[in-house]
């Protein structure tokens, strides 16, 4: 007697769904009625059992997370001949004597034969993987390359404030000297031999086309050879984060009240467990160090100045440091909170019945002095205080007030003060034309009203003649 037992399986790759279809078919030769009997019940019992493994419930599934897919050695090209392992994690059920299929491998939109948790590969080709009941793991690309000189850069994505670490490698291992970086085309670094280009705290702005050169003794020192270009993107950590109005904060016994701001910002899918800390400011001051709290209270004496508020966020390490825009109040500063939980007193101070709560300064209307009519004036150029009306001048005997005083004082020196300048601006024009044209001097001299003068330069000192006209 024999037993057949195979899956089937397809994979849609744009739905991104997998499909499995269990067949069992039993080939039943001679035998007694009780072999019959007892190869029937250990058919079903295998078909029952493949099933509930294979075919988790609907509750499962939607827990279960897709399957971590990494590559060892971490490089994502290597030399044609070369194998690497790739290796799924994820959930796996408990097989005890059954060995139901736990791991399926797809090499593009090809199921690979093997269902082992690692693999060894050398094909060039984009994998991914699949553990029972859970999504299809995010896909790792392998290049195979027949060249001299590639550049090996990790499989997995980099995100701030990670090291990036890549490597020029010579043909099998070969010596690579005078060893040069690039990112898009520009040089960024330079070794005499064989050394990993390493970045110890990555940014977003190292994100590139990199491609690396050198020389290898094959055997003697052949001349420069460069690798392929190689693109690396530096992920984004978190976003730069947003500093929001919550509400405000009741006054408790000793405690203050205010209002509540939050330092919000969203962090990458793959990195949603990363711990960050939070520091609050006012304008350059420090007015909460780092803390694991998002939230801080802006005391009551400064909700007039909220909008001089803003966040910074970090690692706790420090390594990645963003801050946030300055607090911005919607309605130009004029903040609507549905709740207000101060109590009654002060809420009557800081918002009026029906209008919207704000917390800027109340603007601050200075008096405007009056301004005395001067002499000779008229009075459209006469300046009032808001809501009142002009009034009549001083009258004809009262004594000069000391504006009047200053302002004749200071009219003759300035009408003096401008026939200098003029004056000085015509001789300085002369200067000008005698340096430029000499000749042209001639025709105005003897000019009336302006005196004429003869500038005679040697090579030893400076002499001018003044001629009265």
């Amino acid at each position: 007697m024999g037993l057949g037992f195979f899956l089937v399986s397809s994979f849609q790759e744009g739905k991104g769904k997998h499909t499995a279809f269990l067949s069992l078919a039993g080939e039943l030769g001679d035998g007694g009625p009780e072999e019959l009997i007892a190869a029937a019940g250990r058919s079903i019992m295998w078909a029952l059992t493949a099933f509930l493994l294979l075919v988790p419930g609907s509750r499962q599934a939607a827990t279960l997370e897709k399957p971590i897919l990494s590559l060892h050695p971490p490089w994502t090209t290597i030399f044609k001949g070369e194998r690497v392992t790739l290796r799924c994690d994820g959930y796996q059920p408990l097989l005890l004597e059954l060995r139901p299929i736990s791991t399926l491998w797809y090499l593009g939109h090809l199921l690979l034969p093997s269902h082992k948790r690692s693999i060894e590969v050398q094909t060039p080709g984009v994998y991914r993987c699949q553990t029972r009941g859970a999504p299809v793991s995010d896909p790792i690309h392998l290049s195979v390359s027949n060249d001299w000189l590639i550049l090996q850069v990790p499989y997995a994505a980099v995100f701030e404030g990670e090291s990036l670490v890549m490597r020029c490698r010579g043909w099998y291992d070969k010596v690579v000297y005078k060893l040069h970086y690039y990112r898009d085309g520009q040089a960024v670094r330079y070794f005499h031999s064989s050394t990993n280009y390493t970045v110890p705290q990555a940014r977003t702005s190292d994100s590139g086309r990199y491609q690396c050169s050198g020389t290898m003794r094959i055997p003697v020192e052949s001349a420069p050879m460069f690798s392929d270009k190689v693109a690396v993107t530096v992920q984004e950590l978190f976003q730069a984060p947003v500093l929001r109005v919550i509400g405000r904060v009741e006054a408790r016994g000793a405690a203050p009240g205010g209002v509540a701001v939050r330092c919000e910002t969203r962090l990458h899918p793959q990195k949603h467990d990363t711990p960050l800390q939070f520091a609050f400011y006012k304008y350059s001051r420090v007015v909460r160090r780092f803390d694991w709290g998002p939230e801080y209270t802006v005391p009551e004496p400064e909700v007039e100045e909220l909008e001089s508020h803003w966040c910074e966020a970090a690692t706790a390490t420090r390594s990645v440091r963003k801050r946030s825009p300055w607090l911005q109040l919607p309605g130009r500063g004029s903040l609507d909170l549905e709740f207000t939980t101060v109590p009654a007193p002060q809420a009557a101070a800081l918002a009026p019945i029906n209008k919207p709560l704000s917390f800027r300064k109340p603007p601050v209307f200075k008096s405007v002095p009056f301004v005395t009519s001067i002499p000779n004036t008229t009075s459209s150029g006469l300046l009032f205080p808001l809501g009142s009306a002009p009034t009549a001048g001083p009258p004809a005997c009262a004594p000069p007030t000391p504006l009047e005083q200053s302002a004749r004082a200071l009219k003759p020196d300035v009408g003096l003060l401008l026939r200098e300048m003029q004056l000085l601006k015509g001789l300085l024009s002369r200067v000008v034309l005698e340096l430029k044209e000499p000749q042209a001097l001639l025709e105005l001299t003897g000019t009336p009203e302006t005196p004429t003068f003869h500038l005679a330069v040697s090579s030893s000192k400076l002499e001018t003649t003044t001629v009265e006209s």
